[in-house]
């Protein structure tokens, strides 16, 4: 997928969550949540292969779940970063859904896009 449209897809994603799970997701506008989803790509491509290299272990040990953890530290870096006054999250916990939701999502847009691919 198009890093633009990965962004953009991103972005109402976060707009999705904020309405869904209003008062435990936070995004203040649809720039801030481009601006997050900006962040969280630079994250993506930065940090998170450093995080899951020293998170391998306990990964190998709960079977993959730990990854949904890497994902949410992330996510809570990402909001740090971008402002709680633009986008966050009330807990730590919140973060780890949004990660699942996220990946939920990227898998399905993903799925879609390979099979539209293959025809």
């Amino acid at each position: 997928m198009a890093y633009f449209q990965r962004l953009i897809i991103n972005s109402l994603t976060f707009l999705a969550l904020a309405v869904v799970f209003q008062g435990n997701i936070y995004v203040r506008s649809f720039w801030a949540a481009i601006i997050a989803a900006f962040v969280l790509s630079l994250l993506n491509m930065l940090v998170k292969p450093i995080l899951t290299l020293l998170s391998l272990p306990l990964t190998f040990l709960t079977l993959g779940l730990f990854s949904f953890v890497v994902n949410g530290l992330i996510l809570s870096l990402t909001s740090q970063l971008v402002g709680q006054n633009n986008f966050g999250f009330s807990s730590f916990w919140w973060a780890i859904v949004a990660s699942a939701v996220m990946s939920f999502v990227n898998m399905i847009i993903s799925e879609h896009r390979l099979n539209k691919m293959n025809e």
